[in-house]
């Protein structure tokens, strides 16, 4: 495919095609993959794997026993592009998609906030 920025229909505050270009055929920018499904926005708590990173979020569920909330997390493997090359500590939205591989069926779209230095 070409080197051109694809629009992947996602409007989201902070959200932009990322600079560099990747011929990576699974880059929802550069390649072939389409977003379709759910968003997520988490943390990059690991990032060793070739092209993939674990994405934790956290959410609320209400128990109605105690009449409060919970806090749970959940951790998601993500494929991720080399023209976005998340690492870990920064905060990324991730789109589901096909399945990429056994335990990877969601991508990068980008970096909402780089980890701090230090």
């Amino acid at each position: 495919m070409s080197s051109a920025v694809r629009d992947i229909g996602i409007r989201w505050p902070g959200l932009k095609p990322p600079e560099k270009t990747c011929n990576d055929k699974k880059c929802p920018w550069h390649g072939e993959v389409r977003v379709r499904g759910q968003l997520f926005a988490g943390r990059v708590v690991k990032a060793r794997m070739q092209r993939t990173v674990v994405v934790e979020r956290e959410y609320l569920v209400w128990v109605p026993k105690y009449m409060r909330y919970e806090r749970r997390r959940s951790k998601i493997h993500a494929h991720n592009p080399p023209c976005i090359d998340a690492k870990e500590g920064d905060i990324v939205l991730i789109g589901e998609t096909r399945p990429l591989a056994k335990s990877v069926a969601f991508v990068v779209i980008g970096v909402l906030k780089r980890a701090g230095k230090g």
